[in-house]
């Protein structure tokens, strides 16, 4: 089944947390906080502005970026968890 997000929507697939703390302590499953970092899966075609223009979106698939913690919806779209949401929840994009 393949999903494409509508205006300025991004689907984002959550990057996996670390399972020790930095003094080596294994945090279980029910512990871990969801992770705030994601890889972009497929955006949406943009906004339209007051005149009805499409205004392209800033981030693109395969990008790596920062969410706030109670950002979008969660679905599960072919097995997998992913999150549907406004590229204005996004706080940035992380660049190596």
């Amino acid at each position: 089944m393949a999903f494409r997000p509508l205006h300025d929507r991004v689907v984002v697939r959550r990057v996996d947390s670390e399972e020790k703390s930095a003094g080596g302590i294994i945090i279980p499953d029910t512990a871990k906080e969801k992770p705030s970092e994601g890889v972009i899966v497929s955006v949406g075609p943009g906004a339209r502005d007051e005149s009805g223009k499409i205004v392209a979106l800033d981030v693109k698939e395969g990008d790596r970026v920062l969410f706030g913690k109670w950002s979008g919806t969660e679905v599960k779209l072919n097995g997998q968890d992913l999150l549907i949401m406004k590229e204005s929840d996004i706080m940035g994009v992380i660049t190596q």
